[in-house]
């Protein structure tokens, strides 16, 4: 029986997710991971000294770092400022959603999803509040431009990154962009499509009135132009090198804690931007971490996949068992497991792209797909605003489903 209990409480915290409430009582997403980890602590599934060395403290640094320039941009006003420069074409709020797809979606390829999911959700909660506009549309077009924009580059998420790594994949960023771009671009139509008809009265055609915001703190946002400077010139040092010497270890973490330093060493304000970051999504990465490798360490998921009689090389099984697994493992735990069965099956290049498109497109299909959905929520919610579990399904299981089919018709191609 003991070696179900991670199953039995992942299988709860995906249902408590799901219905984020109990009679009166409401649960927030952190708080249900985070009760889900300490039951796997106190009923000893998990070791204490395995529970903290499952925590990636990379992940966590990382996210800590750029929840302080969000906090900094947004606290300045400089996001907003910079924004009307970004959206200031829009006309209307169809058009708008059309700018945030693509304009977002490209530079999740480059600055990863989770770091826009970061600097996006305050932008997003402020065209809430300027255009009158719902923020679920909004919220919604956020999640899905990083997530399917991120598919298309070996640094736009870490499951790409692992990816490539992992499988030596030659000349990474020409073959992402080989496979993967076109369709990509589809995609982003076709969520573009799916947010026109599922929400039709509130992005229904009028006319959008922009206005130039002012700048609250202009010290505090010229050191943000800094943090955003040095993270966006340490990216193209990071791809520069990883062209160069790619064995070379220079970390995601490193360009958010050296983005961030400018605002934690330079700023009078940096105490009221610390105690503003969101260290409820911190914690939940945090117990998300404890619990995955609870459940990973019963071998639950590993014998699913192992005991399939299709080839694990396959086209349709890897779309099939990334989408579905990521949804429980999460994606970064299921490609680590996978990319080695695929290397050592001698797989394709074609079965590569089709892990990298089906692990990363999974976190359409519901809130737990993605660690930039969480952020998202978890963000939003901050500022009385969310998502649940049933509105994102609605549209993202369809949404996934027909993404998939696009790269899966792609791929074929090749």
């Amino acid at each position: 029986m003991s070696y179900y209990i991670p199953i039995i409480v992942l299988s709860a915290v995906f249902i408590l997710i799901a219905i984020r409430k109990i009679g009166t009582v409401h649960f927030e997403i952190w708080q249900v991971m985070l009760v889900g980890a300490l039951a796997v602590l106190l009923t000893g599934q998990i070791s204490l000294v395995n529970a903290a060395l499952a925590v990636n403290l990379d992940v966590i640094c990382f996210l800590f770092g750029m929840f302080v320039v969000g906090e900094a941009l947004t606290r300045s006003g400089y996001l907003a400022h910079l924004s009307h420069s970004l959206f200031r074409k829009a006309t209307t709020p169809g058009h708008l959603i059309l700018l945030v797809l693509f304009v977002l979606g490209l530079l999740a390829a480059l600055l990863m999803n989770d770091t826009l999911a970061i600097l996006g959700t305050p932008l997003m909660l402020s065209f809430n509040r300027k255009y009158k506009i719902s923020s679920k549309p909004l919220l919604l077009a956020l999640a899905f431009a990083v997530t399917i924009g991120s598919v298309m580059s070996p640094i736009g998420n870490p499951q790409n990154l692992l990816v490539a790594i992992t499988a030596k994949v030659a000349n990474p960023f020409v073959t992402y962009l080989k496979y993967l771009l076109i369709p990509t671009i589809l995609n982003l139509f076709i969520a573009y499509w799916f947010l026109r008809l599922f929400y039709p009265k509130e992005l229904r055609p009028r006319t959008l009135h922009h206005k130039k915001e002012p700048i609250k703190d202009q010290a505090l946002a010229d050191l943000s132009k800094v943090s955003l400077g040095l993270i966006v010139g340490l990216i193209i040092f990071k791809v520069v090198l990883y062209a160069v010497a790619p064995n070379f270890d220079f970390r995601l973490t490193y360009i958010a804690l050296i983005g961030a330093a400018p605002i934690l060493f330079f700023s009078p304000r940096r105490f009221e931007v610390l105690k503003n970051i969101d260290w409820k999504t911190l914690v939940f990465f945090v117990a998300m971490f404890i619990l995955m490798a609870a459940v990973w360490e019963t071998g639950f998921f590993q014998g699913l996949i192992s005991g399939t009689n299709m080839s694990i090389t396959s086209l349709p099984m890897v779309f099939a068992t990334s989408v579905v697994i990521s949804q429980f493992i999460s994606n970064v735990p299921f490609v680590a497991l996978y990319t080695p069965l695929l290397v050592s099956a001698s797989a394709s290049t074609k079965a590569l792209m089709a892990l990298v498109a089906g692990s990363t497109i999974a976190g359409n299909l519901t809130i737990l797909g993605a660690a930039s959905n969480v952020i998202i929520i978890q963000n939003a919610e901050k500022k009385g605003r969310t998502l649940t579990f049933l509105e994102f399904a609605k549209i993202g299981i369809p949404l996934t489903l027909i993404n998939i089919l696009v790269y899966w018709g792609f791929l074929l191609l090749f």
